[in-house]
Formats: structure tokens, C-alpha cells, sequence
């Protein structure tokens, strides 16, 4: 157990990380995905055709009493406090002391993915906090605490799945690790067996909707890999490693997963990271799928780092001091502080220091916007609705009453459906992921309102077209600039049976 003044450290380590989150992150607006996830979440279901369940309910919760960012973004807040915490008991478990504690909060708080995840509500979020978890109790486990520890990582791995599905290739590589190492003792227990029971119980009615849905998820991932996502070899993702962890502090968790390897009893631990590492340059996983991995190397580095000043104490100041100097490099790239302006330049002036393209850390094939990726994406949504609400409202009454909203994304019908109702706006339809799913809801599609379409104008699909309106916003994504707000009118075929055409799982 530990004492009160080592529970102390994690505790205000945790305490000072919510409060960080909360200050820095309410500025420029509601992310893409969060409107998203919270439309999501106001359709509850066990699952949804780019993810499971959790976040999206998180998310649409936060919503319950009016808009509110402050709210939404205390969701991710309250778990990177929570993923702090876990470190730090990880460093204490590790053998480390209250500089080593220290250190390890520290060095999670800056890691810019961290960093990056405990700003935005995303499926990554509960990670945060549930993969240390994860961690500590195995560790505990290899320690010979009471095996019903288990049943802790077993909760704590099926609440993941129904968050992220990620965490199966780090369970994975967890089993695996112990599997290489004598620590694997600890797996021939009937405590095991109920973990694993445990997780399956949790994660079985999202595996369920998958199967009524025909595994929607499977399609979207595999389109994803197809055409979307950016694939870079082996070399460049193991640099990417290093750019999203601090390319300044990642020597750090780089000493953490060699003193991991030398400690016989803790090498499981680091053969689990370079597993999971493996797993997803063959998967082609984006850079940032294994970023939950990395509390546990960086608690491990605190405690080498410790270690190896017990004899010049006096050096710990300058050393934590450094690693928060460091740090605070790359604060605006991964927390929303600087004004739009000074973000652009800081990014360019960052990316020019380093020598480095941004291209070189992007996931996705698409055109850079002059702002960080996520910063654009919280740009420009409450001023769309409030142009297609103009078109809108520009129809006589009876095409108003019988006026369907096309997106072509879910970013953009989340906007709408998020920052509609207050113009009056009816629920949007799009054929792009969950949206698809949710159908035409029963619109005949005689007119139409294409958000950043062209009315099938290849296909001839309507009697008429015409562009009403362009939206247009500074520091938005490129493709979301400039688009079209187009009036459709006379549609050839009922939308219904248009529909299965317009699916896009990517």
C-alpha cells in the first residue's frame, strides 16, 4: 500500500494535469469528430460503423445541458489526469521513488500525442488512463499480487474495446511478452480465464451489432487502408515514434525500454512495446494507434533516471527543469493555446527547425492546411450551418417542408445537425460512415440541399441545379473551403433507391 505522502505526488500530478487540460484546451471550437461523436451518441447504440460505443455516449453527455466545449473537453481532460496517475503508481511499481513519480508525470504531460489525446474527445481518451492500468496490474501480477487482479485487467481492456479497438494488438502484445519471458506463470491461473471472460462479456454486444450490421467496421478499415490512409515503411514510422513523443525528450522513454530490457523480471514489458511497435508498421497502423503504450516506458525511464543521480541528487532539479523546457516546445502544436495567427507561424517555424516536412508525421493523403491538422478542424462549422440555413430558409414553404440536407462527410452533417436546430435546419443525411447507416430518413430527395456537392451533375440525377451559396472561412481545412452549397431540384429516382450508392466506409 502506499503511504499517504507517495499517494500525494500521483494525486496533485493528476490534480495539476486536469487543471493544465482545462485552461489550454477550450479555445477555437468544437473538433470535427467531436460534433460527430456527439450526434453519434444522441442515436445510442452498441456500436457504429468507425467505432464502439463509449465515446460517443461520453461525448453526447456532455452536451445533455446546451453546448458547452468547457464540458466536452473535461471528458479528455479527466483522463489524461487519470493516465498521470496510473504512471505514477507505474513508477513506484517499477521501484522508483518521488523523483522518479515526478519525472514520469512530467514527461507524459508534455509528450505531444499525450498531450494531443487529453485536448480532443476521441476514441483514443479512455486509453489513456485504462492501458497504464492495464499495465500496472499485470505488473502487480508478475509481483505476486492476488491473482483477481485479473479481473481488473480483463474490465479494464474490455472497456477499452468498447472505446477503440486498438487495444486488442496491445493485449495482444502484452500476452505475448509475458509468453517470452518466465513471467508467464502468472497465465496459468483460473483467474486468467475469468479476465479474459470479463473482457469478452464486456466487449460482446458491440461484437453483436457488428454482426447484425454485417461488420461495417471491417469495411471501414480496410477502405481506410485503400486510398486514405498514408503508409510509410518501417523507418519512417519508428521516427514518427520519436517526432509525436518529444523528438527532445524520447530519449527518455528510450533509456525507460532499455533498463526494461535489462531487468529480467520487467523485460515482458518492453517486449510487449516493441511487439505492438512491430504489429502496426505490418498493419499499417497510424502513428499514433500505439500512443497509450508509452506511460509505462516513460514511468520506467523516471526510475533509471533516478537510479543513476542517487549519487548527484542535486542534478534532479536541472533534469526535470530541462525535460519541462523541452516540453513546452511543442505545447502549441499539441494544445490550443496560441491565437490562429501565431499558430500557423509557430507550426511552420517548429517544422523548419527540425528540418522536417510536415508531410513527414501527416496520416492521411490530403492537402496541409496552414494551421496543425486538428486546430483547422475546429475552424469554420457554426458559420456553415449558418450558410446553408440561409439557402434554407431561402425555399418557399412547401420545399422547405420536404428539403433534404446532403453532406458529403460526417464532419460537415455533424456541424449541421449540431449547430442546425437553432436555424431550424432538419437532421442531415450523408452517405459516409454512421450517417449512412441512419438512411435517408425517409426524405423522396425532389429537393435537395448538397452541402460541397455538384448534384450528381455526371449522373444527371436532378432536372435542376443550381449553386446557391459558397461557404467560405478562414484557417479551415482546404477541402472545406470555398465548397458549394448547391439546390437541387427534381430527383430521377427515388433517393431511396439511390441510396446503397452513395455508402462511403473510409
Amino acid at each position: 500500500m502506499l503511504t499517504s505522502n507517495r499517494i500525494r505526488i500521483p494525486l496533485i500530478a493528476a490534480i495539476s494535469t486536469f487543471a493544465l487540460h482545462l485552461i489550454g484546451n477550450p479555445h477555437y471550437g468544437f473538433f470535427r469528430d467531436e460534433l460527430y461523436l456527439i450526434v453519434c451518441g444522441r442515436h445510442p447504440q452498441w456500436g457504429y460503423v468507425d467505432q464502439p460505443p463509449v465515446t460517443p455516449l461520453l461525448a453526447a453527455g456532455s452536451q445533455m445541458f446546451g453546448h458547452s466545449l468547457v464540458l466536452l473537453r473535461a471528458i479528455p481532460a479527466f483522463f489524461a489526469a487519470a493516465g498521470v496517475y496510473v504512471t505514477c503508481l507505474l513508477a513506484t511499481e517499477l521501484g522508483g521513488g518521488a523523483f522518479a513519480e515526478i519525472l514520469a508525470a512530467i514527461l507524459v504531460f508534455f509528450a505531444p500525442v499525450l498531450m494531443n489525446f487529453g485536448m480532443k474527445v476521441s476514441p483514443d481518451v479512455v486509453g489513456l488512463w485504462l492501458w497504464p492500468l492495464a499495465a500496472l496490474h499485470t505488473l502487480r501480477l508478475t509481483k505476486g499480487a492476488n491473482p483477481r487482479g485479473w479481473l481488473v485487467v480483463g474490465a479494464a481492456v474490455g472497456i477499452c474495446l468498447q472505446s477503440k479497438y486498438t487495444v486488442v494488438f496491445f493485449f495482444a502484445a502484452l500476452l505475448l511478452g509475458l509468453l517470452l519471458t518466465p513471467e508467464r506463470r502468472i497465465l496459468f491461473s483460473r483467474w486468467f480465464l475469468a479476465g479474459c471472460g470479463v473482457c469478452g462479456a464486456i466487449a460482446l454486444p458491440n461484437f453483436l451489432w457488428q454482426v447484425h450490421y454485417g461488420f461495417p467496421t471491417l469495411e471501414f478499415l480496410r477502405n481506410a487502408g485503400h486510398g486514405k490512409n498514408l503508409i510509410v515503411g518501417p523507418v519512417q514510422y519508428v521516427f514518427q515514434q520519436l517526432f509525436i513523443t518529444n523528438v527532445f525528450l524520447a530519449l527518455l522513454w528510450i533509456i525507460g525500454l532499455v533498463w526494461l530490457l535489462w531487468n529480467a523480471r520487467l523485460r515482458f514489458l518492453a517486449f510487449t512495446y516493441v511487439i505492438l511497435i512491430a504489429l502496426m508498421i505490418v498493419l499499417h497502423g497510424k502513428h499514433y494507434y500505439p500512443a497509450d503504450v508509452y506511460p509505462f516506458l516513460m514511468a520506467a525511464g523516471g526510475v533509471a533516471i533516478e537510479v543513476w543521480t542517487n549519487r548527484w541528487k542535486l542534478l534532479r532539479p536541472a533534469v526535470a527543469a530541462a525535460v519541462i523546457v523541452l516540453g513546452l516546445v511543442f505545447v502549441p502544436f499539441a494544445m490550443p493555446i496560441l491565437p490562429e495567427e501565431q499558430a500557423a507561424a509557430y507550426t511552420n517555424w517548429l517544422f523548419k527547425t527540425l528540418h522536417l516536412s510536415r508531410q513527414a508525421v501527416a496520416t492521411e493523403h490530403q492537402s496541409l492546411p496552414a494551421l496543425p491538422t486538428d486546430w483547422a478542424d475546429m475552424h469554420g462549422w457554426p458559420e456553415m450551418a449558418a450558410t446553408v440555413a440561409n439557402v434554407y430558409q431561402s425555399l418557399t414553404p412547401g420545399e422547405r417542408a420536404q428539403a433534404a440536407i446532403v453532406a458529403g462527410n460526417y464532419g460537415e452533417a455533424g456541424a449541421l445537425d449540431f449547430f442546425g436546430p437553432q436555424y431550424g435546419l432538419p437532421p442531415a443525411i450523408s452517405g459516409h460512415n454512421q450517417y449512412y447507416l441512419w438512411g435517408t430518413r425517409g426524405y423522396s430527395g425532389d429537393v435537395i440541399i448538397d452541402v460541397g456537392g455538384d448534384c450528381g451533375a455526371r449522373e444527371h440525377l436532378f432536372q435542376s441545379s443550381e449553386r446557391a451559396a459558397t461557404f467560405t472561412s478562414p484557417w479551415v481545412q482546404p477541402f472545406e473551403d470555398g465548397i458549394p452549397i448547391m439546390v437541387c431540384r427534381g430527383i430521377q429516382k427515388p433517393l431511396s433507391e439511390l441510396w446503397p450508392s452513395v455508402k462511403a466506409y473510409r
